[in-house]
């Protein structure tokens, strides 16, 4: 891609080269160690599931028996009982949400267990396949396969029921992605509840269920439109790699998915998230789903027009790792966000810079463009006019995923006329514009070549300076969204465990084989 801004192409490789030398040593980190919710992903996988009397999913009652056997791997107890009662993950299930222990049994030859580990991934890998052809196919003969931005708006009743009647009806007025906002802290849960749930504060339970529950509704209506509707939910929190698990079997098409969100706004430990990340980017990778980053929280703390070069920095860091997940640029849905104060003058040319830059940088990338938040208030003129400018540039710089910015933006959540606005705000923009991109250029040494210029020679700098940092002291020091987090503190750093050197997860394997995942060992 030529560049419109006049970015230097070998600045741009001296900051993904920097990228790499910060991510390599977490990378390292990574490798050696496993996590609570890696495990219980696992388990998901290869077919455990339900809940006790009271209400404790069984993938949290085998990691809780096995204790300090975690650094072994959980997957092998589990198919061991398989194997030493002769059943199935249903009936398995059963008798551990009823009380059975599996530290209590014999271990059978690990060839049988090696056998029977591949039996249940081929199980797994067979429906998530199906999955992705499906998707496929559904989107290649859908009316406009694959229209740019893709529409994306939220629902966010509490009650799955009641969220299933909003998205049908933004999806029929032209939305492309529903996102069920999650219940409020849900991130902070260390288990994933069971069922369908009609009780949520400021957003639903991701629950496998209620995946499912949306996933049926959104077919029913991309039949009747035809038109294939993504879905949306949240893998990120303590239990990150469960959810992209879950979704990957349910047929989600998009994740929020990034540690630096949990760390910084839920305060997650850092290590334990990490490693989380790595694992559920590598669900995410082979299920063909496409992650959304969360770059466009630091603009809510921090100011987008001083400190925009962290934006781009982090894109670069969560696109080092995401390559480590074995993941492609194509399932990169890289975040940023329309945030500086209206009252700047010429804001508008410098939010274009920033997006047309981030276009360039990363090309081959879905960017996900979030709305105006911030500066909304009660005013839903001015916040209908600031849509619209916003509207526009993700429609000028060629945007992928663009979140729909809301009359009622933290007022409270949208009602159903506040989305049908927005949609045909987006449509009326989009149309319109059409083909401007195309016949745009921008002025050179003008007022936006000169922005972009400067905040990617402060992105190199800062990424140098986190470079000689190392990334967890970087976070540390508040160099993020002007936040600061410990090392060794925040919340789930207790579920991060070394692995043994006979650790074993054909999981893990199967997935680092299918995506050409390079393990160094260090």
């Amino acid at each position: 891609m030529e560049s419109k801004l006049g970015l230097s192409a070998d600045t741009i490789e001296r900051c993904r080269s920097i990228a790499k030398e910060i991510v390599n040593p977490v990378q390292n980190y990574i490798q050696r160690h496993t996590t609570d919710s890696v495990e219980r992903a696992t388990l998901r996988l290869l077919g455990a599931d339900l809940i006790n009397d009271n209400g404790v999913p069984v993938p949290n009652i085998i990691v809780s028996q096995l204790s300090d056997k975690i650094q072994y791997g959980v997957a092998q107890y589990y198919i061991n009982g398989l194997l030493k009662l002769n059943c199935e993950p249903d009936e398995l299930n059963r008798k551990i949400a009823g009380g059975l222990d599996l530290t209590e049994l014999d271990m059978v030859d690990k060839k049988y267990i090696n056998e029977k580990g591949q039996e249940l991934v081929e199980t797994f890998s067979q429906r998530v396949k199906l999955h992705r052809s499906f998707r496929k196919e559904k989107i290649e003969k859908a009316s406009d396969a694959q229209p740019s931005p893709l529409l994306y708006v939220i629902v966010a009743t509490g009650n799955i029921y009641e969220d299933v009647k909003q998205a049908q009806a933004a999806a029929e007025q032209g939305a492309d992605i529903i996102a069920v906002i999650r219940t409020t802290a849900q991130s902070l849960l260390d288990y994933v509840p069971y069922g369908p749930t009609t009780e949520g504060f400021g957003g639903t339970y991701a629950t496998q269920e209620n995946f499912r529950i949306m996933r049926k509704a959104l077919d029913e209506t991309g039949e009747k439109t035809g038109r294939y509707i993504r879905l949306v939910n949240y893998a990120s929190g303590l239990c990150m790699p469960e959810i992209a698990a879950m979704g990957a079997l349910e047929r989600l098409d998009m994740m929020l998915n990034d540690s630096m969100y949990g760390i910084l706004f839920r305060d997650i430990n850092m290590y334990r998230t990490f490693v989380d990340q790595h694992f559920s980017r590598m669900i995410n990778s082979f299920a063909d789903i496409v992650i959304n980053t969360g770059e466009d929280n630091y603009l809510t703390t921090s100011d987008a027009y001083e400190k925009a070069y962290t934006v781009t920095a982090s894109q670069l860091i969560n696109e080092s790792f995401a390559h480590e997940s074995g993941m492609p640029e194509k399932l990169m849905g890289l975040g940023h966000a329309f945030e500086m104060n209206p009252n700047i003058k010429n804001g508008f040319l410098f939010e274009l810079a920033q997006a047309q830059m981030a276009r360039e940088i990363f090309p081959e990338a879905p960017l996900k463009y979030m709305p105006p938040t911030k500066y909304m208030t009660g005013d839903i003129f001015k916040g209908y006019a600031m849509n619209t400018l916003f509207n526009f540039i993700a429609k000028a710089t060629n945007q992928g995923i663009l979140l729909l910015g809301m009359l009622t933006e933290a007022i409270h959540t949208p009602f159903m006329q506040d989305r049908f606005l927005a949609i045909a705000n987006a449509k009326y923009v989009m149309n319109n514009m059409g083909d401007l991109l195309s016949d745009m250029e921008f002025k050179t040494d003008g007022i936006m070549q000169k922005r972009a210029q400067e905040v990617l020679g402060q992105t190199e700098s800062f990424l140098q300076e986190i470079n000689e940092k190392g990334l967890f002291d970087a976070v540390e020091r508040k160099m993020f969204a002007d936040i600061s987090r410990p090392k060794n503190g925040g919340k789930g750093l207790q579920g991060v465990y070394e692995k043994a050197a006979s650790y074993w997860n054909p999981i893990e394997e199967y997935l680092n084989g299918e995506l050409g995942i390079q393990k160094g060992m260090m």
